[in-house]
């Protein structure tokens, strides 16, 4: 039988912050009897304006829907160990100033997190009576704002051996849009400049020439066109409004600012909060391509029919040096893949993926 765990724990000294810092992770543990013999601990980012839920609880959808359970009960039933992160500054993981979170401290906080998930699992302590288990198989995946941080962690400290990016382009992620409707235009940040800063938004131009044109769009055909890219058709109307609620009112900012404060409590999965420092280049072309060029383990990108991925055949040019580069899009699936009718396929494609990354680190 499995087990699940939940932790917090502190981040305080990997990170620069000047204050206390932890980490909130779920590690969903197989039977012991159901180890293999070259254990795979699978750990797990979400998106911005997401939780850790969103791998551990079992998201409605179309039928078969909550049946299927939750993306972690699926491969844990297959023998994997599987962690799920809270971001550090979203979900139930300590919040600071937005500001301080960019790619250096967020990366840094979920590898002493999962460096300490990995110690307390060598050394038989996370759960009283479970066996140690050394030297697993590490992978790392993330779901898109997720998927650019699995990208930059692993490229500046080698901890994985194998990364699923999942709705993420390292080249061009841009949100999905109804055929013939105007496309969105989201803003593009500096790495080096504040977004307050001339030069700051580099589209700048773009943006506000959009932002006047859209002003006499309505609401609920904004709230659609994001809707589509989000969910596929077979995704119920009220699943798509539960999920989407805390994006509501933001219209063409829906995908590069954070979320409002709202009255009512949020559905599990989702987060009220996020890093927002890192998290705002989700969507800026290229901003994670020089970590993308420099990773050295096998890839998977995998995404839905409807997604960020600008262009998924032209992927695989972003990870020149990963020895291996797979690439799915999974059917009948929009960019919130885990809600989807044909979740099932895509996470047997993630596992597979997994598995393959056991057998080639046994051969090495």
């Amino acid at each position: 039988m499995s087990q699940t765990i939940d932790l917090r724990i502190d981040v305080s000294n990997a990170v620069d912050l000047d204050e206390p810092a932890h980490m909130a992770v779920t590690v969903v543990l197989p039977d012991p009897a159901d180890l293999p013999a070259q254990p795979v601990v699978c750990f797990a980012k979400p998106g911005g304006g997401y939780s850790r839920f969103y791998f551990t609880h079992a998201l409605p959808g179309p039928p078969p829907g909550i049946e299927l359970g939750a993306q972690a009960d699926f491969h844990v039933a297959r023998g994997w160990i599987f962690v799920a992160l809270d971001n550090i500054g979203s979900g139930e993981s300590s919040i600071h100033d937005a500001s301080a979170l960019g790619f250096t401290n967020v990366t840094r906080a979920a590898l002493a997190a999962e460096q300490e998930v990995l110690l307390r699992l060598a050394n038989g302590i996370l759960v009283p009576g479970y066996p140690p288990v050394l030297q697993p198989v590490r992978l790392g995946i993330g779901q898109s704002t997720g998927g650019s941080l699995t990208i930059v962690q692993q490229a500046r400290h080698d901890c994985y051996d194998g990364i699923g990016v999942l709705g993420f382009s390292a080249v061009y992620s841009h949100p999905a849009t109804p055929p013939g409707e105007v496309p969105i235009v989201t803003p593009w940040f500096s790495r080096e400049m504040s977004p307050r800063e001339p030069g700051g938004i580099i589209n700048a131009a773009a943006v506000a020439a959009a932002s006047a044109a859209s002003a006499e769009m309505a609401e609920d055909a904004a709230w659609a066109a994001i809707a589509w890219g989000f969910h596929y058709d077979d995704v119920p109307q009220d699943v798509v409004e539960q999920d989407l609620a805390h994006y509501e009112g933001m219209s063409q900012s829906i995908v590069t600012s954070p979320p409002p404060a709202r009255e009512r409590d949020p559905a599990p999965w989702n987060s009220y909060t996020l890093p927002n420092d890192a998290t705002r280049f989700t969507l800026t072309p290229g901003a994670v391509a020089p970590e993308a060029a420099a990773i050295v383990v096998p890839v998977l990108s995998a995404m839905g029919e409807r997604d960020l991925v600008v262009d998924p055949l032209g992927e695989a040019r972003a990870f020149r040096s990963a020895p291996s580069f797979d690439l799915f899009i999974c059917p009948r699936m929009g960019h919130m893949h885990n809600f989807a009718g044909s979740r099932a396929l895509f996470w047997e494609r993630i596992h597979r993926f997994g598995e393959w990354c056991a057998a080639a680190k046994a051969l090495t």
